[in-house]
């Protein structure tokens, strides 16, 4: 299409000329040539190569609205890219452009590309009516001119009216004159005096012809009615009136007075003041002429940049019944005032920038115009300072928006820029334009926790699958570099991986538990929670989360001493050594949950007698709270509630028999022999019963010759005792020694159940040996505390 003309443009005259100055290339085409039709090779002209083109993003930058010429990026080739009516675009300028601009990056050039459009005769001279009157007094003297309407024709130069004719006939002439403006007027000219009687109407033919090529006409007839009787014409005082008025004249301002003379009397000297034919609609518009004072007064609004010159026609008639008229021109001339803002034009708006962009980068092409002349017309610009943008100019009332400092679009995601012009008048006017850049974003934050670490607190017994807590991290990116994924890392190093405990929604952060937690079994964990962008290049940061189980209160108390068997107990009590206050023995009980949950409480709901025990609340020791009487029954049965302070509560419940025994010997064989068989023979295999008894036999040989060595070498010491004793403690696997029982707690207490294997050593009386066999007896309540010690002291005591 760019590339070949159609058939129909090879009768049409294309004049083109290239022309590149200071970087501005011209062309020259006529009008209404077709579209496709080639203008000039603009590759060329500019001295570039094909293959710059998409490196360097050639683009044509048109001022108008409609883009007449169009670049085939192929060859280079300008063509016209739609019909061209000069009329419609420069009117009735002498010259016409139609201008753009050609902008290629890397480095930035602009070049100004104007393309003249040649005039062509394509319109014919056309009068405003087919007819025109005119009465004509019979006693005008030859020489007398009658101004005649203008034609009107759209083209320039020698295209427009060159020439008017009239049709022969022997009175009347025609006189064509150029006014000021390179224009042509006719005007009739009486060459013959008239006499009505002989002739008293003329039908003329009035022909404008224009200068083209070929030579195109207009018509019209001229009615010329010959009046008798007024023989004077008004006159005027001036062929030319001339007036100065400022642009902004207010309405009514009075530009001039015109004034003329008619020799008449009477009704013939009467004279009205109007514009003529040749006064255009839009001036009668702006000026005003009062018909009986021949004041010319302002009444639109005036625009200097639309025309500085009017050129007025006006005209006196008398008031005869053949009217005269008298002629004369008004020149009215406008002073420029500054009453025209700045013009703001941007184009090739980048409107989003990415965030790295270098300094210098160009985001906008801006063009500022201001419509006054001299001063009033020189404009500057400028920005505002506190932004990371500023203007470079290019040429002339052109300006380059480039970035000058980095950009940050977490701090600033986009930019108003207010663009500010005034220009030189007094006072200055000024305007301002916004122009919004907006940053693209990219990958250059990671995502952030909202804390340091995270404390979750997790009550055990908790449902599997429910969530226990939510993590956040916030990225302060944009789009996909914002779009945060969480995820649990496993510490490899770590034998447990913790991912199996937990779970964790990749898109919100809700963490899960896979399974119900046991406070008794876990009491804390630690997970690694990673947060990482969507980004082409992922960012992530990691929080530690410390999950803290809850205890629950979903124990109940075990009583671990006495013994107990299907949640009973027999104790046996020796009646000689029991006073008021005597530890009978003490209720001990854990729980395996912790806190308030574990803080266990003992009472007592039956005796057989309620007033011969007390039991302590908290201590569990069950204390005599007199002396035994012979009246009292052989066995006492206790039924002790073990509960704790959890909410609900949780207890247990244990039944102990007392027997009272006044033999301490029988007493404490039968019983040991009680405790053994519910202890540890119960339910046991015959052979595990004989390979117990055979090692305890053989550790109890050896306990007892030990002692006698230790006995002969701290002889001495034993003997510092004065009073029966007999206590026993076990060596731990530490070689630890532990004594027991307690001055106020006989052998029939028995502690919890250690799974440790434990050696005994025997203290002996100065009684037992002189027997050949040793006997343990229970300490007598007398011995003082200090010298039977509970704790892991003294072990070189025996």
């Amino acid at each position: 299409m760019a590339n070949t003309v159609s058939s129909g443009a090879s009768f049409i005259f294309l004049l083109c000329v290239s022309d590149q100055v200071s970087g501005q290339i011209r062309y020259s085409i006529p009008e209404e040539v077709e579209h496709g039709t080639i203008v000039g090779n603009i590759f060329e002209d500019l001295r570039l190569n094909v293959w710059e083109l998409s490196a360097r993003k050639f683009r044509v930058v048109s001022d108008d609205r409609k883009q007449y010429m169009e670049v085939n990026l192929e060859n280079g080739i300008l063509f016209v890219n739609e019909r061209i009516d000069r009329e419609l675009i420069c009117r009735q300028s002498s010259t016409c452009y139609v201008s753009f601009e050609v902008a290629l990056d890397n480095p930035l050039e602009m070049h100004r590309v104007a393309v003249e459009i040649v005039d062509i005769n394509d319109n014919s001279p056309q009068f405003s009516k087919d007819e025109f009157s005119l009465q004509v007094s019979e006693l005008i003297a030859p020489g007398a001119r009658f101004p005649l309407e203008s034609a009107h024709d759209p083209d320039v130069g020698t295209n427009t009216i060159s020439t008017y004719q009239i049709s022969p006939n022997e009175h009347f002439g025609l006189k064509v004159q150029t006014r000021k403006d390179g224009s042509k007027s006719a005007e009739l000219l009486l060459e013959k005096s008239l006499d009505r009687e002989q002739e008293s109407t003329f039908h003329l033919g009035l022909q404008a012809i224009d200068g083209g090529i070929p030579q195109r006409s207009g018509t019209a007839r001229i009615i010329i009615t010959i009046v008798d009787i007024n023989d004077n014409a008004p006159l005027f005082g001036h062929e030319i009136y001339r007036a100065v008025v400022a642009e902004n004249a207010a309405k009514g301002t009075l530009v001039t007075k015109v004034n003329a003379v008619d020799l008449d009397e009477g009704m013939n000297a009467e004279l009205t003041y109007s514009f003529t034919t040749h006064v255009s609609h839009m001036i009668c518009e702006l000026f005003e002429l009062n018909p009986v004072t021949g004041e010319i007064r302002v009444q639109g609004i005036l625009d200097f940049e639309e025309s500085s010159v009017y050129e007025l026609d006006v005209q006196a008639v008398d008031s005869a019944l053949s009217a005269l008229a008298g002629h004369a021109k008004v020149m009215v001339e406008l002073t420029d005032v500054n009453d025209n803002f700045p013009e703001i034009e941007v184009t090739s708006v980048s409107s989003t920038v990415p965030e790295d962009a270098v300094a210098g980068t160009v985001i906008a092409v801006i063009s500022v115009t201001d419509s006054d002349s001299g001063e009033n017309g020189q404009v500057q610009c400028q920005i505002p300072g506190d932004v990371p943008f500023k203007l470079q100019k290019s040429s002339m009332n052109k300006y380059k928006l480039v970035t000058s400092d980095i950009l940050d679009r977490e701090t600033a995601p986009r930019y108003n820029i207010s663009i500010s012009a005034w220009d030189g008048g007094s006072p200055p006017l000024s305007t301002s334009k916004t122009i919004l850049v907006s940053l693209t974003d990219i990958n250059d934050n990671a995502p952030q926790f909202t804390q340091s670490t995270y404390n979750v607190y997790v009550m055990e017994n908790n449902t599997p699958g429910a969530s226990i807590f939510a993590v956040t991290a916030l990225d302060s990116d944009w789009d996909q570099n914002c779009d945060v994924i969480y995820s649990i890392l496993d510490d490899q190093r770590l034998e447990g991986a913790w991912s199996a405990y937990v779970t964790i929604n990749s898109k919100n952060g809700n963490i899960y538990a896979l399974r119900s937690f046991d406070y008794e079994q876990l009491k804390h964990f630690q997970i690694k929670v990673q947060a990482q962008d969507a980004g082409a290049l992922a960012l992530s940061s990691t929080v530690i989360v410390n999950v803290i189980i809850l205890d629950q209160n979903d124990n109940a108390p075990v009583i671990v001493s006495p013994l107990m068997w299907n949640s009973s107990a027999s104790v046996e009590i020796v009646t000689q050594s029991m006073y008021p206050g005597y530890l009978v023995t003490k209720v001990i009980a854990n729980d395996a949950d912790s806190g308030q949950n574990a803080r266990l409480s003992y009472q007592l709901l039956e005796a057989t007698d309620p007033r011969l025990f007390t039991v302590g609340r908290f201590s569990g020791e069950i204390r005599t709270t007199r002396s035994i009487r012979d009246q009292d029954i052989v066995t006492e049965r206790l039924v002790l509630c073990v509960k704790d302070n959890g909410q609900p509560s949780l207890s247990s419940m244990a039944t102990i028999c007392f027997s009272l025994v006044p033999n301490v010997t029988k007493k404490s064989s039968e019983r040991s022999d009680e405790t053994r068989q519910s202890e540890y023979f119960s339910d046991l295999n015959p052979y595990l019963i004989i390979v117990l008894g055979s090692t305890s036999f053989l550790f109890l040989v050896i306990i007892i010759f030990l002692v006698i060595l230790k006995y002969k070498q701290d002889r001495n010491i034993v003997d510092e005792y004065s009073s029966p004793v007999c206590c026993f403690r076990r060596r731990d696997s530490n070689n630890a020694f532990s004594q027991s029982p307690a001055p106020n707690q006989p052998l029939n207490y028995y502690g919890p159940v250690q799974s440790e294997g434990y050696r005994y050593t025997v203290c002996l009386s100065p009684e037992s040996s002189k027997s050949d066999f040793l006997f343990l007896k229970p300490c007598h309540p007398t011995l003082p505390f200090s010298d039977v010690n509970t704790g892991h002291q003294h072990d070189d005591i025996i």
